[in-house]
Formats: structure tokens, sequence, C-alpha cells
């Protein structure tokens, strides 16, 4: 079958039951279809070229509208063309806030590889990609691929700040993107961080470094190229932006931290 938007967009599907065993409990988890056979995966590369990044203080995730509302309006398009044409099945779209392990169902629907980081990194968009599914009770032809790694370079270990990428796995408490999110007073090696590398709010670091990165294509998604705005300015509108939901004072912290080399960053 061919899927919503599938000429726009990398997509693919997998078999519920290749992901049912490994569930992420959250709330949306009662949401899911009763009976769920198939997951539809769609990617939505968010990279705009590097010209789009001169002049920025703010991760690549966070220049454009708030992902959530984008990605939503497509899904949610998707799931109407889909009920349309199979009235008689259930369909219900999900992003972030999802009890599928995004990650794993994108790479076994063959759309990327799972690196070092965690992230999937897409053979043409690398890993600057959100990712979108729809649960269904349908049964959806699919070929099923094998999860893969990315071939285990190091770069991402060896050039994240917090050493946040251990042996162990993902240490989210080390890692700059989450301390740049914190409420409170930032340690002294997080507000020197922030002030030297000029970032108040994410962290590219893993991505940049990656080899698998380089020479990525750019969005095809012109929404994101349409809502981009690179860098925060103090009192900027908070609303619509994927920093929206921490409030002002954190990322106002970050930017009297990063402009005026200010020693007492407490809210």
């Amino acid at each position: 079958m061919n899927f919503p938007f599938f000429d726009l967009l990398p997509v693919g599907a997998c078999s519920f039951s290749a992901v049912e065993n490994c569930l992420l409990d959250c709330r949306a988890g009662q949401r899911l279809p009763e009976n769920s056979k198939s997951i539809i995966v769609y990617l939505f590369p968010y990279y705009l070229g590097e010209a789009a990044y001169f002049h920025t203080n703010i991760s690549k995730y966070a220049v454009s509208r708030d992902y959530h509302e984008i990605v939503g309006e497509y899904l949610e398009k998707s799931v109407a063309e889909l009920k349309n044409s199979y009235p008689d099945f259930e369909f219900t779209w999900f992003c972030d806030n999802s009890p599928i392990p995004e990650v794993k169902a994108a790479s076994l629907c063959g759309l990327g590889v799972v690196g070092e980081n965690g992230l999937l990194i897409n053979e043409k968009y690398g890993s600057f990609c959100f990712i979108g599914e729809i649960v269904t009770d349908m049964p959806v032809d699919c070929t099923m691929y094998e999860e893969k790694r990315c071939f285990q370079c190091g770069l991402c270990k060896k050039h994240c700040f917090g050493k946040a990428l251990s042996g162990s796995g993902f240490l989210k408490e080390n890692c700059f993107s989450y301390l740049t999110q914190k409420k409170g007073e930032l340690s002294e090696s997080t507000a020197k961080y922030i002030k030297n590398q000029g970032i108040i709010w994410g962290c590219d670091g893993c991505q940049d470094i990656c080899p698998m990165n380089k020479n990525v294509s750019v969005s095809p998604v012109k929404e994101f190229h349409s809502s981009a705005k690179s860098f925060y300015e103090s009192g900027d509108n908070l609303e619509h932006r994927a920093y929206s939901w921490r409030g002002r004072n954190v990322i106002e912290r970050n930017l009297k931290i990063m402009c005026c080399n200010d020693e007492k960053n407490k809210l």
C-alpha cells in the first residue's frame, strides 16, 4: 500500500508484535488500538542547511516551530486519509509522548540504523529527524528489517560534554541538553560550557561530530523552513517553540550566563 506523504517523507511499516514486549510505560499507551497489528513509522527531517545555523544559540531541533505541532499536523492528515480509505480499521498517531520505542520501530522498518547516542540515523537525512508513528489494528504487508547499529566509531562518546554516553548506556542526568533545561542553580562546569559554546538550549554535539551526518540532505518539510528562528533573544515570544514548555526563566538564565558571564546562575 502507498502511505500518505510517501513521496515526501521516509516512511515504512513493521509488525506491532515486534515491539509489543518493550512498550514504554506512559499514559498515551491507553490510546493504543485494541488488537494492534501494525505500526506505520514516519521520519520528519528537520535539518535546514548550515546557513540556517550560522548565527544560532539554540539546538537545531528547536530552531523551527515546535515539532510536536508540525509533526502532529502531518500525522493528523495521514490518519484522516487512512480512515477514509480503510473505514473498518482504527488508526492512532503518536509523537514523542508514545508507548512505542520509536527508534527501534523505525529501525525495524528499514528507515535507519541506531547510533551509539541512541538516535536513529537515516541514510539520506542523518540523525536530524523526528519520528512519528501511526498504530493500527489493520494488518499491513511489510518487510521486517533487522535492527542495525552504526559502525561505532566512538566519536559521539568522545565529544560528549557531560560523558552521558557510556558503556552502561545513556546517562540522561549528564546530557548537556538535559542540563540546559534544569531549574535551579547550574554547576560551574555547565555554566562555563554555556558561555564558551554559546548554546543556551539543547545540544547537537554528538550529532555534529557524527560522520554519518556529513552531507545530509535538507528537510523537504516546508513548515520547518518557514518557521525557522535560529537565535533566541531576551523577551522573545515563546509560543509555538519547543522550549516553551520549560518556561521563560530557564532559557533567560542561560542567556544571561552566555551574554553577561553571570556567576550567579540561579533562577
